[in-house]
């Protein structure tokens, strides 16, 4: 049956984004299988992420191909069609029968190597499955770390528009009193300078926000237009060093992606199997059923043989063979790359901890100074740029403190990510997993 194609974007749209609905069983982790999605009240970083992995166009595509591997599956274990042969010859003489001749045969070597084709076939099918799984929780994380990036934009923003303001009026003071000749020209550059630094920065930001929530829209396959409201916690639990070191050490257990790898390692051994067993005789073996001109009846059989003389499928060999070394090779970059990059964040994150606590430390004496000083500039205490440079040094900090827990959220999640969650058996993926098509109405997703 044809299958035309849409002409228009399938986007969920602002007036829609209410009506979504999503199953929390379907979800690949167990904390966002225990959140109940309502997007009536905002979205909270657990409904973000769980969006994500129900309308991302890059999972629909990795399901879509999960259901080719199935269908491949399904294909190599089918058993191979008899072949039926029929031939007839009509004699120029006079008084002679016509001959025919019917057969029926079967090719052996197609049903000697479908043990392995098939178990090659299935091993792809869970490569293919851990790879989404992989996949899922690589877009939980990018979900997640754009979820706390947007909010921490949303809240500098405010703090550098008010560093624009400070910088702008001292510098409008500047020159007001410079025009009377009451200041020199350095000091007029002087605030023009920071003021354009202070402009900037705040231009930037509302670039990089644009940016972030367009990036958003893109992952969670929403239309350009719509602004999701953001709400909830952005701090994010670390984890304690005795469950990250036991996770550490059951990493090849855990990650979908070092799992798939062995998996698409078991395909790779049984078609280098499938082609050692390629390198016998091809062999098809058939009945045959004749009658001749002269109305004799014969029937027998008929074996078809391929004598290997020349290539006996050396070829064939020498490549699965080879490409198994590749896949070898692959997972053990893959495993050492992995702890590698825990390694690392582990002491990024106690950087980005340590760099944090400091900012935190710091801030409340900031905070009294400018206090402080709104206060003295209000009894006329001190001039304006006391006061400006005052509060512009407790902006500055509070603003270094949004940036240390954003950069230290972000790593935590990253190396969440990295880690993975327990998998409770590495070559048994339930059935359900990959067999649930996706409605075509985005009001209503169900991922997987």
């Amino acid at each position: 049956m044809a299958q035309p194609l849409v002409t228009g974007p399938s986007l969920i749209t602002q007036d829609s984004l209410v009506r979504v609905q999503i199953d929390p069983a379907k979800m690949p982790l167990p904390e966002l299988a225990a959140h109940r999605f309502d997007p009536s009240d905002g979205f909270d970083i657990e409904d973000v992420a769980m969006l994500a992995v129900a309308n991302n166009p890059d999972l629909k595509l990795a399901r879509d191909d999960l259901g080719i591997a199935q269908a491949q599956a399904f294909s190599a274990g089918l058993l191979p069609d008899p072949q039926v042969s029929v031939s007839s010859d009509y004699p120029g003489a006079v008084g002679l029968a016509r001959a025919f001749s019917y057969g029926l045969s079967m090719d052996v070597m197609a049903i000697v190597t479908r043990g392995a084709n098939t178990k090659s076939a299935n091993a792809t099918v869970r490569k293919t499955d851990l790879g989404l799984l992989w996949q899922e929780w690589q877009v939980v994380a990018q979900a997640k770390q754009l979820y706390v990036r947007a909010r921490f934009q949303d809240e500098v923003l405010p703090l550098l528009g008010q560093q624009r303001a400070l910088a702008r009026t001292r510098y409008e003071r500047i020159a007001r009193a410079a025009s009377e000749h009451n200041v020199t020209a350095d000091s007029v550059t002087a605030s023009l300078t920071a003021y354009e630094d202070a402009r900037k920065q705040n231009s930037d930001m509302q670039r990089a926000r644009e940016q972030t929530r367009h990036d958003l829209n893109a992952l969670l396959g929403l239309a350009p237009e719509t602004t999701l409201a953001l709400t909830g916690d952005t701090a994010v639990t670390p984890i304690p060093d005795g469950p990250l070191d036991a996770a550490v050490a059951m990493l090849a257990q855990r990650r979908p992606d070092l799992i798939a790898l062995r998996a698409g390692y078991e395909a790779q051994e049984q078609r280098y199997r499938a082609a050692i067993l390629s390198q016998f005789p091809s062999l098809s073996v058939g009945f045959t059923r004749q009658r001749d001109t002269s109305e004799i009846y014969t029937s027998g059989f008929a074996i078809n043989l391929t004598l290997p003389v020349f290539n006996r499928n050396r070829g064939n060999i020498a490549i699965e063979q080879a490409t198994r070394q590749r896949l070898a090779d692959e997972y053990q970059t893959r495993l050492n790359a992995a702890y590698a990059d825990i390694a690392h964040l582990r002491a990024d994150s106690a950087i980005a901890a340590h760099q944090l606590d400091q900012d935190d430390a710091a801030l409340p004496g900031f905070e009294r100074a400018a206090a402080q000083a709104r206060d003295a500039y209000a009894a006329h205490n001190i001039v304006l740029g006391q006061y400006v440079d005052a509060q512009g040094a407790a902006l500055a900090r509070r603003i270094d403190a949004a940036t240390a827990r954003e950069a230290l959220a972000e790593q935590r999640i990253g190396l969440q990510a990295l880690l993975g969650s327990a998998i409770p058996d590495p070559y048994q993926i339930p059935p359900a997993r990959g067999a649930t098509s996706e409605s075509a109405s985005p009001t209503n997703i169900v991922a997987r």
